[in-house]
């Protein structure tokens, strides 16, 4: 049923158990398994040679890892693993990127690590969600 995977994650709690459930459906299918993460434009401001550039370094660093780590997983369960860590909108790119790839599913996290209330969605999943161009399943 599924052949391409999608998953963001940010390195939230919700990301993780989104991450596990991308896992057992790629597993479940044999589908390739890709996974994103974005470096916020709209928090972090494209840098010139400044502090922030620092700061983006340090971020896109952290997404090197949280990707490495989800890839190690899929290699565990001999699951193929795309990675791809890019700037921009997270809902914008997560919704190119899935369009670039064809993805049948997109699985994110409730809410990510900037959210704050505890009772509602996520922004950048809410926004993917209702972009209602892929079946998205929100762990």
């Amino acid at each position: 049923m599924y052949e391409r995977i999608l998953v963001g994650t940010d390195g939230s709690e919700a990301a993780n158990r989104a991450i596990a459930h991308a896992l057992e459906q790629a597993e479940r299918h044999d589908a390739t398994l890709h996974g994103i993460f974005v470096v916020d434009t709209s928090r972090y401001d494209e840098p010139a040679l400044s502090s922030e550039e620092l700061v983006t370094d340090d971020i896109e660093d952290v997404g090197r890892e949280y990707l490495e780590a989800i890839e190690q997983r899929a290699r565990d369960l001999d699951i193929e693993f795309v990675r791809r860590s890019c700037h921009g909108r997270p809902h914008e790119e997560i919704i190119s990127y899935a369009d670039d790839i064809d993805a049948d599913l997109i699985v994110l996290g409730y809410q990510g690590q900037s959210h704050t209330q505890t009772d509602t969605i996520g922004s950048v999943t809410e926004r993917v969600v209702r972009s209602g161009v892929r079946p998205t399943f929100v762990a």
